[in-house]
C-alpha cells in the first residue's frame, strides 16, 4: 500500500513539484507515489506535460502588455499542451503596472498559433491566472496575424474555417463555470482580483457585452452563457465562439490521464493541498475533485494548505484531516517563504 501525493500549487510560493517533495520528506521513497497536479491554472502545464510524457518547446511571444517574453508549451506527437499563463499571466505584470483596458492575450494566440504551424490538431488549453479581460480579442488578432487571414475587419468570417479545414479540435482545461456577462461574469468577478477599479470593471463589461452581440450577429449563435466563458477574463468565451472549443473540468482530465482511479486500488492514504483551503474549495477546485474519487474508491484524503479557513465543512465534506502547515510558525517568518513553506509541509505531516 502507499500514499498519493497529489498537492496543488502554493501560489505564490511553490510548485506542485515543489510542495510535493516537500511532503515526500516525511515518508519512506518506497512508499509514495508522487503526482504534479493542476486544475488547468498555475503549473498546468508541467502537471500535463508530465502526465503525458510530453517535450516542451520554448517560443518568443508578447506578455500582456505587449512585451517579448519567452514562454513554453508542450508537444506529444499531434497533442498540444498549453498553460496560456505562460504568456499572459498576471505574475507576469507588477502591480504598479497593471492595466486591465490595455492588457492583451495576444501572447495566448501566439501560444496556439506556434502548435497549429508545428502540426498539432489537438490542444489542451488551460485556463487561469491571466492578467487579461479583453474576451481573448486578443488572442484572436494574434491568430489572424499569424495566418494572414486578411484584414481586420475580416475577424468573425476568417478564424474559424482555418480550424474546419485542419481538423483543429481544443479542449479548454479549467475550473471556472462562469459566463461571459453578468454579476457572475468575467469583470465583475475576476477584473477586481486584476486591479481593475470599479468604473474600469463597467467599461470591461460594456466591452464584453458589446463583443458578445457582433459575435451573434455574424455566427447566428452565442456562448456567452455557456460555464466557463468567462474564464481568464473572457478567453473561454472566444474560444468556444470562434473554435468551437469543448470544455473539461482541468482537475478531471489531468486524474483521467494519470489514471488516478486505478492508482487508488493500491493507496492507503492520499494528501493533497493548495495555498488557501477554504468552502470554496469545496466549489470544484482540485483537491475537492481528488476528494470525490477518494470518497468513491474509500481512501482516506487528507488536506494541507498555507491557510485554513471553515474547517469543519471540509471535515464534513469528508477530508479525514486537515492541516494548517503555518500553524507553528516561528514570530517574523514569512509563510511565502519557498525554504520555510517547505520545511512547513514536512514538519505537519511527520505530526
Amino acid at each position: 500500500m502507499k500514499k498519493i501525493l497529489a498537492i496543488d500549487s502554493f501560489k505564490g510560493c511553490l510548485t506542485s513539484s515543489e510542495a510535493n517533495a516537500a511532503a515526500a520528506k516525511a515518508f519512506p521513497a518506497d512508499e509514495l507515489v508522487q503526482i504534479p497536479v493542476s486544475d488547468g491554472g498555475d503549473g498546468m502545464l508541467e502537471a500535463f506535460a508530465n502526465a503525458l510524457g510530453a517535450e516542451k518547446v520554448k517560443v518568443r511571444v508578447k506578455d500582456p502588455l505587449m512585451r517579448s517574453v519567452d514562454a513554453e508549451y508542450a508537444v506529444k506527437g499531434d497533442l498540444a499542451i498549453i498553460e496560456v499563463a505562460q504568456a499572459i499571466g498576471l505574475s507576469l505584470v507588477p502591480v504598479e503596472e497593471r492595466d486591465t483596458l490595455r492588457e492583451t492575450s495576444y501572447g495566448a494566440g501566439q501560444l496556439i498559433a506556434d502548435a497549429i504551424r508545428r502540426g498539432c490538431t489537438q490542444l489542451i488549453v488551460g485556463l487561469g491566472g491571466t492578467a487579461t479581460s479583453d474576451c481573448g480579442i486578443g488572442m484572436l488578432r494574434a491568430l489572424i496575424d499569424k495566418f494572414s487571414f486578411g484584414k481586420p475587419h475580416q475577424l468573425f468570417e476568417q478564424i474559424a474555417p482555418i480550424f474546419e479545414q485542419h481538423n483543429i479540435r481544443i479542449m479548454i482545461a479549467s475550473d471556472v463555470n462562469n459566463p461571459l456577462l453578468g454579476e457572475n461574469g468575467a469583470a465583475r468577478v475576476f477584473a477586481p482580483q486584476k486591479g481593475a477599479s470599479p468604473d474600469v470593471v463597467e467599461q470591461l463589461e460594456r466591452r464584453a457585452a458589446k463583443f458578445a452581440e457582433m459575435s451573434k450577429k455574424h455566427y447566428d449563435f452565442d456562448c456567452s452563457n455557456k460555464p466557463g466563458a468567462g474564464a481568464a477574463g473572457g478567453l473561454g468565451y472566444a474560444l468556444m465562439q470562434y473554435m468551437n472549443a469543448d470544455i473539461q473540468s482541468g482537475a478531471e482530465l489531468l486524474l483521467e490521464l494519470l489514471h488516478f482511479d486505478e492508482l487508488l486500488h493500491t493507496a492507503d492514504e492520499v494528501i493533497t493541498g493548495e495555498g488557501s483551503a477554504d468552502k470554496q474549495t469545496l466549489m470544484g477546485k482540485l483537491p475537492s475533485v481528488i476528494l470525490e474519487h477518494c470518497l468513491e474508491a474509500k481512501v482516506p484524503c487528507r488536506l494541507i494548505a498555507g491557510k485554513v479557513d471553515n474547517c469543519e465543512e471540509l471535515l464534513e465534506a469528508g477530508f479525514a484531516k486537515v492541516q494548517n502547515i503555518n500553524d507553528n510558525n516561528k514570530v517574523g517568518e514569512n509563510p511565502l517563504d519557498k525554504e520555510i513553506a517547505k520545511r512547513n509541509i514536512t514538519n505537519t505531516l511527520l505530526q
